[in-house]
Order: C-alpha cells, then structure tokens, then sequence
C-alpha cells in the first residue's frame, strides 16, 4: 500500500476509534476527553513511527555494498 493510503487507515481508525469510545466507555466529560486525547497521541505515534520507516526504507541514507561475481 501507498504512503497515501496507509496514512487515511490511520485516520480512519484514529477516527472510528475516538467516535466510539465515548459510547462504548462513557465514565464523564473529563475521562471522555482524557481517552480521545490518549487515543489521538496513540494513533500519531504510530503513525509517525510507520512514516518514518516506510520512508527509510524508501530512500536509504547508505547504499548496500554488492561484491562482484568471483568473489
């Protein structure tokens, strides 16, 4: 999958995520923000920690060394 793509499945879930958690664990207006916050960080980390390796891996800094044929 794209750079693209993968990065709308981690808002999609990000986003389902923080809709249904006020429904599903409902204990008050100031628990509800602190897991929407909580969630939110959760699903940026992540995300930028995927980000960060699929460019990487992309456009490496060292180039692999290829030994000739012979050797």
């Amino acid at each position: 999958m794209g750079f693209f793509v993968t990065t709308l499945l981690f808002f999609a879930i990000g986003f389902l995520a923080s809709v249904a958690l006020p429904f599903l664990y409902n204990k008050g207006p100031s628990d509800n923000l602190l897991h929407v916050t909580l969630i939110i960080t959760a699903v940026v980390c992540c995300w930028l920690l995927w980000a960060i390796v699929y460019l990487a891996q992309l456009k490496p800094l060292i180039n692999p060394i290829l030994k000739a044929a012979g050797e």
